[in-house]
């Protein structure tokens, strides 16, 4: 069903519990939209979401046709926390008339575009959640956070859920500097204009830059433009995987992760990034087997670069065209390649929102000046009132950004709401052991 079906099917919302409210969800990503799923029916918590977008929308600008999820349906909003709940995703198809197709699909990853359909399903027939509302302040007057809005509105609670997501993140070199330049998530919008250019250049290694590589490579010889691949990588990575590495998005990895020194999480977080940033390996392989049809009638007009970093870019006004200064970090060499298209696929960064400043000093903060977040998903100095959503892979490792730990994670910071266990929490579920 696309997904004009699902415009908000409660266009006016019920009359507001009285204030104080027991938390107030800012964000409306996957994460909270799941919090929100998981805490309606419970009568004790009486919780709001705000998000300033009109409706829910994810990663719309790379609904590439055939792109998936990476991790299976089961990692929908709620099912690992409650199989029952009637927001799941197999109550979504079967509400669709879409449950037999998908069956006969044999597929058990969702499409990126059915993903959010999905997610605006649920979020249609959500009593406790406010789209179009932006939230400017967060305060603290002693005894409750006030939560301020930009029409002026004060809302009351007894505490936080963090869910602003992750924005698109930009190089420093390319920040104010001109042209039509773009991220990523704004691909698909853009992809027209970029395929009239003579030449495009794409910069980054992970799944979404794959995606845009492989769709405009698969048009290169209709449009006649020269494409590059550009990549700091020492090659195209896949995304791990395996059984047993898979093991690592479990409460005893958390456990063992959370527990480690600071200096040592933020070594591991870095050398990890292959887990969870990885390329789909069977989208790699169709990549290298694209090239080799394409090149049976003559050379494509197209480079795959390695082990260059990005140093620097220029824009020329006159020209229309971008010059890249690059470094090829294995032999130390230096050299530049010029673009008239270009295209950052340099994925998303945290970044702590404005409105907490007021309310800075009862958060707690590491010696790298992020989040300390607890292990219950707390980041306030008392650890029972301000949680976190995602932005803690210095924390809580791979499981941070992980669609199918969002309900586990969610599961648990209701526990700490409720101060008893409401969905059940598991704590053992790897075969291996992470710990001495």
């Amino acid at each position: 069903m696309p997904s004009s079906t699902w415009e908000r099917t409660l266009s006016t919302p019920l009359e507001p519990p009285a204030e104080p409210y027991d938390f107030i969800g800012i964000g409306l990503g996957p994460f909270n939209l799941g919090l929100a799923c998981l805490t309606e029916p419970i009568e004790e918590l009486n919780g709001l979401f705000l998000d300033s977008k009109p409706d829910f929308e994810w990663h719309s600008g790379m609904f590439l046709e055939g792109s998936h999820l990476q991790t299976p349906f089961m990692s929908d909003l709620v099912t690992l926390a409650d199989p029952t709940s009637p927001y799941s995703f197999l109550n979504y198809l079967k509400q669709s008339g879409r449950l037999y197709p998908f069956y006969i699909r044999e597929n058990f990853y969702p499409l990126r575009t059915e993903y959010n359909d999905y997610c605006r399903w649920a979020a249609a027939r959500l009593t406790n959640v406010r789209f179009s509302t932006t939230v400017t302040r967060v305060e603290h007057n002693g005894e409750l956070y006030e939560v301020r809005t930009e029409s002026g509105e004060v809302l009351r609670a007894r505490r936080i859920v963090l869910g602003t997501g992750t924005p698109p993140y930009t190089p420093e070199c390319c920040r104010d500097l001109g042209g039509d330049f773009l991220h990523n998530s704004a691909y698909l919008p853009n992809k027209e204009a970029l395929q009239a250019k003579e030449s495009i250049t794409l910069v980054g290694s992970g799944q979404s830059a794959a995606e845009i590589y492989y769709d405009l490579l698969s048009e290169i010889d209709v449009h006649g433009y020269r494409l590059n691949w550009v990549t700091r990588s020492p090659r195209f990575f896949p995304l791990e995987y395996t059984k047993l590495t898979l093991e690592m998005t479990s409460p005893e990895y958390i456990d063992y992760f959370h527990a480690l020194p600071e200096s040592t999480r933020y070594r591991l977080e870095s050398q990890q990034k292959g887990l969870f940033k990885g390329i789909d390996g069977d989208l790699i392989d169709a990549i290298f087997d694209l090239l080799y049809q394409k090149n049976l009638k003559g050379p494509v007009p197209t480079r795959l670069l390695t082990n260059s970093a990005l140093n620097d870019v220029s824009y020329d006004e006159a020209s229309g065209s971008y010059t890249l200064a690059l470094r090829q970090e294995e032999q130390g060499k230096e050299y530049e390649l010029s673009t008239e298209g270009l295209i950052l696929a340099t994925g998303y960064k945290y970044v702590v929102p404005e409105f907490l400043a007021p309310v800075h000093d009862r958060l707690r903060w590491d010696g790298q000046g992020r989040f300390d977040v607890a292990r219950n998903y707390s980041v306030d100095t008392t650890g029972r009132e301000v949680f976190l959503q995602n932005a803690g892979v210095h924390t809580h490792s791979i499981t941070s950004p992980d669609l199918g730990m969002g309900a586990y994670r969610n599961a648990y910071i209701i526990g700490e709401m409720l101060g008893t266990e409401y969905y059940a929490v598991e704590k053992s579920i790897a075969f291996q052991e992470f710990s001495v």
